[in-house]
């Protein structure tokens, strides 16, 4: 095996590819990324036999073959190497990569041992990939981190026909967000779970694509995969095991009070109040109709307060949130302002984007938020 291919084709496909390298594999193979010259390109492949990814590039190839060599060595090197022609080289059991005067060897992995990769299920939809990635970075940050939980680290996606929603939840806040795609089959009718970290990487590796197609395995079939695929890259995962909470009903259909406040000198107020705060220590808000005091401390301990303009409509309320999941929500929106949509100071408040103070609320995206307990 013989090729010469351009630094950056190599660096963003083993880049794309040590994603789904095991940290910790059952077998040694799998730290490896396969490489395989074949007549016109070079494939190269990875796995942890949860998620198998593979990317595809041209090269000049002087000769075919496949060899096994140690992941993360080989994206190390790749990215460390001059912008210059890159050939890689099989010699015996040894690989050479030279680049200019740089040369390194590395050793190989057994690819006997190697796994069959799954193939990519059949093409469900595609989907704009800067909609798709947005959308997943909206969604995946309420997604739990407790893998004793295993259903709440996932997204679920829930496909109508043209119509996509993603959702997820940690017990504490709940994302959801809609956006419209182009299904491949008429009256398509799907859902799939998918672990949020998998999900978000992928969305935002893809970005580079103009567009992304998504792949579901049929529920009948006894390979629960999900694929994603955008120019030169390719990546299946296992769906989680387990059923998705129903979540619709905890989304309120009104409101008692809605508060309109500008994202980003909220955002810079929330997280200057909440340095005398931690995760058990709520940050508390007062809203009335002038504007919004925020405090966080009590007592003995560090203090902090500041108030902000508001635009009030309904009954003043007093609430406390966790500050960093109040500080996600803000940032998720993605719109100058935000919309705070309260029916009690126990109960969960919501939040929406809105691109003018006065204009509509943005009901694509919805960010729930359950409020916290403090000593008034």
């Amino acid at each position: 095996m013989k090729f010469t291919v351009d630094q950056q084709a190599l660096t963003d496909g083993v880049n794309w590819v040590s994603r789904s390298l095991s940290t910790r594999p059952i077998k040694t193979e799998l730290l490896g990324i396969k490489i395989d010259a074949t007549s016109d390109q070079v494939i190269l492949s990875g796995s942890d036999l949860e998620t198998s990814s593979k990317a595809l590039f041209n090269a000049d190839i002087f000769e075919k073959g496949a060899v096994l060599v140690p992941g993360k060595l080989l994206a190390e090197i790749s990215r460390s190497l001059p912008n210059k022609p890159i050939t890689i080289t099989l010699d015996g059991s040894r690989v050479l990569v030279t680049s200019g005067s740089a040369k390194f060897t590395l050793p190989t992995l057994s690819l006997d041992e190697y796994p069959n990769l799954p193939e990519l299920p059949a093409k469900t939809g595609v989907i704009a990939s800067d909609t798709f990635a947005t959308a997943v970075a909206q969604v995946a940050i309420a997604a739990g981190r407790d893998d004793s939980l295993p259903t709440l680290t996932g997204v679920h996606i829930e496909i109508e026909e043209d119509k996509v929603t993603l959702a997820a939840t940690d017990r504490y806040r709940l994302a959801v967000r809609e956006f419209s795609w182009d299904p491949s089959t008429p009256g398509l009718s799907t859902s799939a779970l998918l672990r949020a970290r998998t999900l978000a990487d992928a969305a935002k590796s893809l970005t580079g694509s103009k567009t992304v197609s998504l792949s579901f395995a049929p529920a009948a079939s006894n390979d629960r995969l999900a694929g994603f695929a955008g120019e030169g890259k390719l990546m299946t995962s296992r769906m989680l095991d387990g059923t998705f909470p129903p979540y619709r009903h905890l989304l309120p259909s009104e409101a008692t009070t809605t508060a309109v406040i500008e994202v980003a000198p909220f955002l810079d107020s929330v997280r200057r109040v909440a340095l005398v705060a931690d995760k058990t220590i709520p940050l508390r808000l007062e809203f009335t109709d002038g504007g919004v005091s925020l405090e966080a401390g009590t007592g003995e301990e560090a203090q902090a307060t500041e108030t902000i303009d508001v635009l009030l409509n309904g009954e003043p309320i007093s609430i406390a949130f966790n500050p960093t999941f109040l500080a996600d929500g803000l940032q998720a929106v993605g719109t100058p302002f935000v919309q705070i949509s309260f029916t009690g100071s126990n109960k969960p408040a919501i939040l929406t984007g809105r691109t003018e103070p006065n204009g509509p609320s943005i009901d694509t995206y919805k960010y729930l938020l359950m409020p916290m307990r403090y000593a008034s």
